[in-house]
């Protein structure tokens, strides 16, 4: 009998492109995504240095504003994958240490970007209340020891992946 209904098959999730690549290639993608990361960074702050050089001149301002979005929205899918890749080593791959390293880049990266965007907030005359060199100096420094201790991890999310394999 048909009772005019029919059965929609759920949409089926996409494939993951590194599902059942080797953890070698996994710490790769990984880098790869490091490195866009810092490229999207040096963007970041070339936009905000073209910024203040101008005056902060209105004119100035939404090619900045736009920087800080498409740099947002690139963090934003860097994440989602390595995410993605914690997961996979956390889970179905059953390897908690290297899983445990890519947490910590997703954590030090999340530490980064925020104090990168107060640094900038504070380092933009008028935008800050309070014009503070020593903080502005403790925040360059944090974000220099942030960088440092990302160099770490991937060190030991590269030794530890060979070990792994």
């Amino acid at each position: 009998m048909f009772t005019g209904a029919t059965e929609v098959p759920a949409p089926a999730e996409p494939a993951w492109a590194w599902k059942d690549a080797p953890i070698s290639t996994l710490v790769r993608r990984i880098q790869q995504l490091q490195n866009e990361r810092a490229q999207a960074f040096r963007r970041l702050d070339q936009a905000h240095r073209q910024y203040l050089l101008s005056g902060l001149h209105h004119d100035f301002f939404p090619h900045y504003r736009n920087v800080v979005h498409e740099v947002t929205q690139a963090f934003a899918a860097a994440s989602r994958e390595v995410l993605a890749v914690e997961a996979e080593l956390a889970g179905p791959r059953s390897k908690p240490v290297l899983a445990h390293h890519v947490r910590s880049l997703q954590e030090l990266e999340q530490t980064r970007l925020a104090t990168v965007a107060l640094l900038q907030v504070m380092a933009t005359p008028g935008v800050s209340k309070q014009e503070d060199p020593e903080k502005l100096r403790e925040l360059k420094m944090k974000v220099i020891k942030t960088m440092e201790a990302i160099s770490e991890v991937l060190q030991e999310l590269r030794f530890d992946a060979e070990s792994a394999e």
